[in-house]
């Protein structure tokens, strides 16, 4: 007897939540409503004042004489929601953010946003950019790859390695890209640095030492491909500015091409080529010192694997427009001449008679396959304006 109530008692439970959740929300099912004696008229889709979508199908009543308006005084009576619409056997999902509930004279019930308002970070589909930054500091040296050849200081460069002259460095990027997902997108670009040359004073060795000598010319520039990944993470980061700005990291890989020009090399030094016994141990014509000494440098283009790493943050503008601002590591590979050296020179001269004198001729050289080299990096500072299409 007891299990008996208690089945009694369970199934009216059963029973009755159906009808408990079709009270607060009413889904009906238009059939069912048909095969119980209501008619249902469809109205043409039209705008209804202060609610923001369309008149559904609306229920009038059973197929007697009953009215709208019995039908709404019986349902008050008997403390039952007056049905005005029938929903559909499978309501739609609304997706997006959580829905925002508030009235207005135009506006009433719920307002709900769509994905795109939510997410209007998210990148979609083709985008092409371009980008213009600052090099904040430029890293790399050039040395003599010749500084082991006997002799080798006849020819002055940098024996000792001396950093890059830098001006104003700004480089300018182009890319073309899409979007794989929300999170992630891939371009190729096209990178380019300017503004870059050869250190205006070197250190050159003497044979026995190093000695001051000045630079003109060996301006750089590189131009690079490459192809680069980014990633949206803020799902680590959360959101930054209430959601005005998404973090991303990015790396990308690929061909650079550096070129450095023609410069020349001065050393001022007088070099004694008596070993200290003065130009009287000479005999009349012969060699006494060198002075004066220029080396022309040739310079040259060379091909490197370059990469890059860089991170930022991202906003939104109107119109599909975005805005990245950055901070980025190039790895540019290797700077490197032709090998090609011509050293020009003032000689002295013994008179015979314990004085020197200079040369009527001129005294040229030609060295070749002497290289310097040196490495090619920056870290830049920037910003990137994408259209996405």
């Amino acid at each position: 007897m007891k299990k008996t109530k208690i089945l009694a008692v369970l199934t009216g439970i059963m029973v009755s939540v159906p009808f408990g959740a079709r009270a607060a929300y009413p889904v009906y099912n238009p059939q069912q409503m048909a095969r119980q004696g209501y008619v249902i008229n469809n109205y043409p889709q039209q705008q209804n004042a202060g609610y923001s979508g369309n008149v559904q199908p609306q229920m009038v009543g059973r197929a007697t004489n009953i009215t709208t308006q019995q039908i709404v005084a019986a349902s008050a009576v008997n403390g039952r929601p007056v049905v005005t619409n029938v929903g559909a056997t499978s309501p739609n999902r609304i997706t997006g953010a959580l829905p925002r509930v508030g009235s207005s004279a135009t506006n009433a019930g719920r307002q709900y946003y769509q994905s795109s308002d939510y997410d209007r970070l998210a990148d979609s589909g083709l985008y092409i950019g371009v980008s213009a930054g600052y090099s904040t500091m430029i890293r790399g040296q050039m040395s003599a790859d010749y500084a082991g050849q006997e002799n080798s200081f006849f020819a002055p460069g940098s024996f000792r390695a001396s950093d890059f002259n830098s001006d104003s460095v700004i480089p300018m990027q182009v890319s073309v890209g899409a979007a794989i997902n929300s999170d992630v997108r891939v371009d190729f670009s096209y990178l380019r640095y300017t503004g870059m040359s050869y250190a205006s004073n070197v250190q050159t060795s003497t044979g026995d030492g190093y000695t001051d000598a000045t630079v003109s010319g060996g301006a750089i520039t590189s131009n690079s491909t490459m192809l680069n990944v980014y990633y949206n993470i803020d799902s680590f980061t959360g959101n930054m500015m209430g959601g005005q700005l998404r973090p991303y990291v990015g790396a990308g890989i690929g061909l650079s091409l550096n070129t450095i020009a023609d410069y020349v090399v001065f050393d001022n030094s007088f070099y004694d080529e008596t070993n200290g016994l003065g130009p009287g141990s000479i005999q009349a014509g012969g060699l006494t010192a060198i002075s004066d000494v220029y080396a022309y440098h040739n310079g040259g283009t060379m091909e490197n694997l370059a990469f890059q790493l860089e991170g930022g943050v991202t906003t939104s503008m109107n119109d599909g427009l975005k805005l990245d601002f950055f901070v980025r590591y190039a790895n540019l590979g290797k700077v490197k001449t032709s090998g090609s050296i011509i050293v020009s020179q003032t000689e002295w001269l013994s008179d015979g008679a314990g004085d020197e004198y200079e040369a009527p001729y001129d005294s040229v050289f030609h060295y070749t396959n002497w290289f310097e080299s040196g490495t090619l990096s920056s870290l830049d500072v920037g910003v990137r304006l994408r259209l996405e299409f």
